[in-house]
């Protein structure tokens, strides 16, 4: 981790949280406080030699963020404070606006995307329309066809299923798909193709396009070469992310299975309830009450029946209206006639994406049984 010139943070404040994160990650980091640029540069140059991930928090300096454009490979940029307009390097990533809180997020991406392989494939012209195609290790000598009529069957069920990730981050730009890092490596690891989808969010973008491109993002699965198959997909969502999740299936994406992890599924009661300090109103541009036409498509709970098999997954250290709004919309989701389980256990928000927890590791078997 290379910390540029003239950062405002407490230096040993940013040491400590480096060290928990390369202790619980179980690497071995070291920290550079870097007097220049050209220090900086010098450290980012490693990035990706010799598996060594590189976390760089540039600072305010001119001549230390210009750096941030040029092509270094696999740097993670990190900005405390907010930086929607920030461009970086091609391979690098920018991670912004979550404080020094950020630093842990930045460390596991860094990590994480050394991890496994992944091919990131655009699905429109702007810099969010994205995803992340993680492939599992396949036998090496895949079963043949019985015979030429079979071919296609047997193609498609070589296929791995699909499990697409939607982040969360109360539908605001500072969040990303880097949030989902390590579920992708876990599904991966269990014998799933991953497509982990970065969308525009709304906070600069708007409504319409976080929900144009979830759907985009989905329907672009069908033009990826890769092994996949796509009669076997499971979009998953968290938090936000689990909303514009079952949205997708309402609107009738071609999914087997919807999940929400931690979902906000009852929008009318999260606005009135003024979740997130305001997430929703902010994110969709007006309260519940003066645009309920807007509401009623875009809340979960109001278009049931979804006509989806579905897995709503609630921690119960979690907010106690996430809790509400998961047992609320998994039992009106059964009286409208759709198949749902409702899994709730012990665990806190992010528990449902953590998958060293009871809870991820209960509910990453029920994806599997549904779907292998």
């Amino acid at each position: 981790m290379v910390v540029g010139p003239g950062l405002v943070a407490d230096p040993a404040l940013l040491g400590e949280a480096a060290e928990r994160e390369f202790a619980a990650l179980g690497v071995r980091g070291t920290i550079v406080h870097a007097r220049d640029a050209a220090e900086v540069l010098s450290c980012t140059a490693r990035a990706g030699d010799s598996g060594t991930a590189v976390v760089a928090v540039p600072g305010p300096t001119p001549q230390a963020r210009e750096l941030m454009g040029r092509a270094a490979g696999p740097v993670v940029w990190l900005d405390l404070a907010r930086a929607d307009d920030t461009e970086v390097g091609e391979g690098a990533a920018h991670l912004h606006g979550r404080g020094v809180e950020g630093l842990t997020w930045a460390i596991r991406h860094a990590v994480h995307r050394l991890s496994h392989p992944r091919r990131r494939v655009p699905y429109g012209d702007h810099r969010d329309q994205w995803a992340d195609l993680y492939l599992p290790t396949l036998p090496a000598d895949p079963p043949a066809a019985v015979s030429a009529g079979d071919s296609a069957g047997m193609a498609a069920s070589a296929g791995a299923p699909v499990a697409v990730l939607v982040h969360g981050g109360n539908w605001r730009a500072v969040w990303a798909a880097d949030l989902m890092d390590a579920l992708a490596l876990d599904l991966v690891g269990r014998g799933f193709a991953v497509w982990n989808l970065e969308y525009r969010r709304p906070d600069p973008h708007g409504w319409q396009a976080a929900t144009d491109d979830v759907a985009a993002g989905l329907d672009a699965l069908a033009g990826v070469d890769a092994p996949v198959d796509l009669d076997r997909v499971a979009v998953v969502g968290h938090s936000a992310g689990a909303q514009l999740a079952l949205r997708a299936a309402a609107d009738g994406a071609r999914v087997s299975l919807a999940v929400s992890l931690a979902g906000i599924l009852d929008l009318v009661e999260a606005d009135r309830r003024w979740l997130g300090s305001g997430a929703v109103a902010a994110a969709l541009g007006t309260r519940a009450d003066a645009g309920s036409r807007l509401y009623g498509s875009a809340s979960p709970l109001l278009r049931l029946p979804l006509k989806v098999r579905q897995l709503v997954v609630q921690g119960s250290g979690d907010e106690l209206d996430l809790v509400d709004f998961g047992r609320r919309y998994a039992r009106a989701a059964r009286e409208a006639g759709d198949d749902v389980t409702y899994l709730e256990m012990s665990g806190d928000h992010f528990a449902v994406i953590d998958p060293r927890a009871p809870i991820w590791r209960t509910t990453a078997l029920a994806i599997t049984e549904t779907l292998h």
